[in-house]
């Protein structure tokens, strides 16, 4: 055929796929990086909506606290001493709470194996393989 091709997209769903938004600028390096691990698959499945970014913004931001909270206490160790004596490392603490704020905003996000496993199934369907041998 003779002339210019046209500039085709592949559509899924009757969309134009497209490529995952980077990650912003403020982002410190760790968050960074977990963003660009995500970010296209959730993009791919089409859960990286406007709403969805400040949620995914802040799972990232967790997930790159516990990462350097990890490589300080790496380096100074899990306890330091006080004049009581030692104790648990401040940035113990610190990463406990960025783990439990990732793992939930994680779910939220639908990044857990459950909950990707639950995405798609009615509530009929327990997944417990009784659901056609019993009455309901």
């Amino acid at each position: 055929m003779k002339g210019r091709k046209p500039k085709l997209q592949v559509v899924e769903g009757g969309a134009a796929v497209r490529r995952a938004p980077p990650p912003p600028s403020w982002l410190p390096a760790h968050a960074k990086a977990e963003w660009k691990r995500v970010a296209p698959r959730l993009q791919a499945r089409g859960l990286l909506n406007d709403e969805a970014r400040a949620t995914l913004e802040s799972y990232c931001v967790a997930v790159g606290m516990v990462r350097e909270c990890e490589e300080t206490m790496v380096t100074e160790g899990r306890t330091v001493e006080t004049e009581r004596g030692p104790t648990v490392h401040p940035a113990f603490r610190i990463q406990q709470g960025a783990m439990r704020e990732a793992r939930l905003l994680a779910t939220e996000l639908s990044l857990t194996p459950h909950r990707q496993a639950l995405r798609g199934k009615t509530d009929d369907d327990t997944g417990d393989g009784w659901g056609d041998l019993v009455d309901g």
